[in-house]
């Protein structure tokens, strides 16, 4: 099986960990699970809009073998402070529990947890090594891992889903109800659909999932993770968990005024929208702010999806920049070192469009942008972000991303 160069060095560390650790997978798999670049529109999952986004190549690696034990051990070389996390099938802590708060063990603990939950019968457990080169922040690393997770543990007990929403529902049940993280469904569904150089639109009113080609005679551009250093804590103790609550009261607000709507994306009609911001606009401001961004956010949505599909890369950078505009000043669901990041891009010529990616506060943000001009965006990162940030002098980077399958498994690699 021909590895790329990337898939190559994971393996590698991987199996020089599994050396070290004493876990046995040699003869095993690898399942490679990707991270994502939401185009539109972010945080419209929980809000009930439309998604588009891309699967892209920064990836968890995870490589495993089966084992009759019905034990779990897992290591994973990004957080080698923790050792290995080791328990039996259905022997894991209650959900949300104080002494997992703060570990990465809570993510196998909770798709254990839920997959019993949902009653299918975990009889066989594995031995598996973990590496990820996802930015921790802005690409959905832990919805990579949970859906990792998912699969094999699926994959090595012979059960079989043929609902890959099903799929989608446990992974998010494994943050909202046992971590208690309030994420919605964007970054699941960005990854287990994403598919190499497609665009992957989602209705969530038809759950239909379509493949979207970019068009002919498209600039060259890339996509380019603008990561900024900074460590993000879990959306449940983040910006996100307010902005999520903020909407889902101005809908509870909205329903008992007599407006009917469900969710915020049902709020499409001109005439609709300004009616609840004259109704609630002077006693719940913060709220009505959330509102416009979805509102506007929707709209440009068709023109990028119309965009994407002609080939026109201009005007999907442009609704890129005016999205994540909103998402400063109107959601604020950014941070300092993401606008920052934003400054930099926006001062190169040829960046077509930037914003803050995922939950905000932290973490990365994205670009997309002219490819002659990737050296020049990297020079004036690497120039004017540490002059502001200092202390992030050796943690931020700028990497440029490609656009590739969200799931894969290679045999025969772990000898």
């Amino acid at each position: 099986m021909n590895l790329t160069d990337q898939d190559q060095s994971a393996v590698d560390i991987i199996l020089r960990i599994a050396r070290d650790t004493d876990i046995h997978i040699a003869g095993g798999r690898v399942r490679r699970s990707s991270s994502r670049f939401c185009l539109g529109v972010e945080h419209g999952d929980y809000n009930g809009t439309e998604l588009f986004g891309v699967g892209t190549d920064r990836f968890i690696w995870l490589g495993y073998k089966a084992n009759d034990r019905g034990r779990i051990r897992l290591f994973s070389e990004n957080f080698p402070e923790e050792g290995v996390i080791e328990f039996n099938l259905g022997e894991v802590p209650e959900p949300q529990s104080p002494e997992i708060v703060n570990t990465w063990g809570r993510f196998p603990y909770g798709v254990d947890y839920i997959l019993r939950r949902e009653g299918y019968e975990l009889t066989k457990g594995m031995d598996a090594v973990i590496y990820g080169n996802i930015p921790g922040g802005g690409m959905s690393r832990s919805a990579s891992l949970t859906l990792n997770l998912i699969l094999t543990l699926l994959e090595i007990n012979e059960i079989k889903i043929d609902d890959p929403f099903k799929i989608v529902d446990m992974a998010q049940a494994v943050e909202n109800d046992y971590i208690g993280s309030p994420c919605g469904q964007l970054d699941q569904i960005m990854i287990l659909f994403a598919r190499e150089n497609m665009g992957t639109h989602y209705n969530p009113r038809t759950k239909a999932i379509d493949y979207v080609p970019l068009g002919q005679g498209a600039l060259d551009f890339s996509l380019a993770i603008l990561d900024t250093g900074t460590d993000r804590p879990g959306l449940e103790k983040s910006t996100y968990k307010v902005r999520r609550a903020e909407c889902e009261d101005l809908v509870r607000l909205a329903q008992k005024a007599g407006f009917a709507l469900d969710c915020l994306a049902d709020v499409k009609d001109e005439g609709l929208y300004k009616k609840i911001l004259t109704r609630f606009k002077e006693n719940h401001p913060n709220h009505c702010n959330r509102l416009k961004y979805i509102f506007s956010a929707q709209k440009r949505f068709c023109q990028m999806l119309d965009a994407w599909k002609a080939g026109d890369i201009e005007t999907v950078g442009e609704i890129f920049r005016a999205d994540g505009i909103g998402l400063r000043d109107d959601y604020k669901i950014s941070g300092p070192e993401l606008e920052s990041m934003c400054d930099i891009a926006r001062s190169v010529p040829g960046v077509l469009g930037e914003r803050m990616l995922g939950g905000g506060d932290k973490g990365a943000s994205g670009a997309l942008v002219r490819t002659e001009k990737v050296a020049e965006l990297k020079a004036a990162v690497k120039t004017q972000y540490p002059q502001k940030y200092p202390e992030l002098k050796d943690k931020f980077d700028v990497q440029m991303c490609k656009i590739v399958d969200g799931m894969k498994f290679f045999n025969g690699v772990l000898k």
